[in-house]
């Protein structure tokens, strides 16, 4: 079984603190990628926000991938981009890329998931597996989708919704390369180092 790794997304506001909250969840433990995920915000204010926390997880080998907009990730020095069904389609998101990261959005279907890998994308993901707030998913997910795809295909796949250090041991048993998280870090009661071991250590467990 491949390692399971952390995968992290930014909460929906960022607090004021966010960049001191994402270096100490960086510095916690083995996190794979960071994906900012800001919904309608003005380009020149995006730009402000990548300019600041990229850095953060660059600087630490920590790949920074920014949702929706290939275009700006390429602009603005992002490690890649990640794009859900209705945002682009993944053959052009992949030409605007080039070499960098493309991950896509294939909510329970391994037939999107093969369209997705056929268009060159470097991971697929799969969700939401449990009831989340960040997103409105169009249906939950199967955690056999996951386990079929982890042991049929090469494209790694991520694993992402409502994803706990409680309910994460059937995703990592079921083969998913990495765990997408995003309100288990950011709302930890003890803080975001403690939400990233919190996940890390049951992901282990689980193994």
């Amino acid at each position: 079984m491949t390692d399971c790794r952390l995968y992290l997304i930014t909460p929906p506001i960022l607090p004021a603190t966010f960049e001191n909250q994402l270096a100490a969840a960086l510095d916690a433990g083995d996190v794979a990628a960071v994906q900012l995920r800001l919904k309608n915000m003005p380009e020149a204010e995006l730009l402000r926000v990548i300019e600041r926390l990229r850095p953060i997880a660059q600087s630490r080998d920590v790949a920074f991938l920014l949702n929706d907009n290939p275009a700006l990730a390429v602009k603005s020095g992002c490690d890649g981009a990640h794009v859900g069904q209705t945002d682009m389609q993944a053959k052009q998101a992949r030409k605007i890329l080039g070499n960098l990261t493309l991950g896509v959005t294939c909510h329970n279907s391994r037939h999107l998931a093969m369209e997705a890998s056929e268009a060159g994308a470097d991971y697929v993901a799969f969700g939401a597996f449990f009831p989340t707030t960040t997103k409105e998913p169009p249906e939950m997910a199967e955690i056999d989708t996951l386990k079929i795809w982890a042991e049929t295909m090469e494209v790694p796949c991520v694993a992402i919704g409502g994803i706990t250090a409680e309910n994460c041991a059937p995703l990592v048993q079921a083969g998913a390369e990495f765990l997408a998280v995003s309100k288990a870090v950011w709302n930890h009661p003890k803080g975001a180092a403690a939400g990233v071991k919190a996940i890390i250590d049951a992901m282990k467990g689980a193994a």
